[in-house]
């Protein structure tokens, strides 16, 4: 574990439990970064590091193929895509939960839409399978969630919420910010239509990238929403001839989502996060991540904390959040003590990594208490 946090730097000054919000960079990830950089600057791209833009990486974190992932600005962009390729007829039903970010939801509700969007309600902050099930009918054309939730971390089943979509007929589109690089995330097993994901969170890459997942059988289904000259097949711009710009010929797998130009260097950062993370194994980050929320929970229990975050293992991710009187200001005292976490939901979300260690949890605990005593 020491060897592994010597990789990343903000251990030195910090105790940063805050990856549901935005991670630190690695020495990893900085490094290719930086060798883009200097590339650049003389124009002398020895390095292969960005071509691929991190997708084969990326797929197979989700077990996906590589051809059915697209590259991305951030989340909101490939929910976005999603919410505009379905084609869903005015006064459609999509159904969503109301525990969800603006990025989930937001997509569905524009006026031009003529939407339905409907709320399943949260019971004592877990959506229940069978208030879902209740909610989907014949009408709804999709369902979009987050798979781990960002206030509390609640996690869904995915696989048995697609298997509610499917069988009305219903896409299932999935915001997976809180949950790829975290835990295991299959899209197979889970019969998940879309996926969407920037980079800047659990998958401790920079901002500016991120991937959209599209089910292979769907992908020539659907026109893209946004064209350029990187949604057209590989043949159609690897020509030193004049373009075919009469008549575009659409990609056959998921690029065709993909309109132009992308960030390389956000995404030479990207693809070495998410081999940092494969290299690591993702069954072993998240059963880390589970133990240290484990202990998290039982010590907040025992300091008299008020959890807002489901204790069922199967029912979480990397998120714990627990009720405070004043999160804002608790929040910024933790700053001050070099304690990064974030106020949300009245309360304060803690989102620990694999590197970090139960001696963090524990000084974030203790803070906490004489924090909370002040104020009551």
């Amino acid at each position: 574990m020491e060897k592994m946090r010597e990789n990343f730097p903000v251990t030195r000054t910090k105790t940063f439990l805050n990856h549901a919000a935005m991670s630190p960079v690695s020495k990893p990830v900085a490094g290719a970064m930086k060798k883009l950089i200097d590339e650049a600057t003389c124009f002398d791209f020895s390095s292969e590091d960005w071509e691929d833009c991190g997708k084969p990486y990326f797929a197979q974190l989700i077990n996906a193929r590589t051809e059915e992932i697209a590259r991305i600005e951030n989340t909101s962009m490939g929910m976005n895509i999603a919410a505009h390729v379905i084609q869903a007829p005015r006064g459609a039903k999509i159904v969503t939960t109301d525990l969800e970010y603006p990025s989930v939801t937001y997509p569905f509700l524009r006026k031009s839409l003529g939407l339905n969007v409907h709320y399943v309600r949260n019971i004592n902050g877990k959506i229940l399978l069978e208030d879902m099930e209740k909610a989907v009918d014949d009408k709804t054309v999709a369902i979009a969630v987050s798979h781990v939730e960002y206030a509390n971390g609640f996690r869904h089943d995915l696989r048995a919420v697609s298997e509610i979509a499917h069988r009305h007929g219903a896409y299932l589109i999935v915001d997976a910010i809180q949950a790829a690089g975290a835990i295991s995330v299959d899209v197979k097993r889970d019969g998940v239509d879309f996926l969407a994901s920037a980079c800047y969170k659990w998958l401790m890459g920079p901002s500016g990238a991120g991937y959209l997942y599209v089910r292979k059988e769907l992908i020539e289904k659907f026109e893209p929403p946004f064209v350029g000259w990187a949604s057209v097949k590989p043949e159609v711009f690897e020509t030193t001839d004049f373009w075919d710009i009469w008549k575009p010929q659409y990609s056959e797998n998921a690029s065709r989502f993909e309109a132009g130009s992308p960030s390389i260097i956000s995404f030479a950062g990207a693809r070495a996060a998410i081999k940092l993370l494969l290299d690591v194994g993702i069954d072993n980050i998240e059963k880390r991540i589970l133990e240290l929320t484990d202990y998290l929970i039982n010590e907040l229990q025992n300091a008299g904390f008020t959890l807002q975050t489901p204790e069922d293992r199967v029912c979480r991710g990397g998120i714990v959040n627990f009720k405070v009187e004043n999160p804002q200001k608790m929040q910024e005292q933790l700053a001050e003590k070099g304690i990064m976490v974030t106020a949300r939901a009245s309360g304060i979300r803690v989102s620990p990594h694999f590197y970090n260690t139960k001696e963090e949890i524990d000084r974030l605990v203790e803070e906490a208490k004489k924090i909370e005593k002040q104020h009551r």
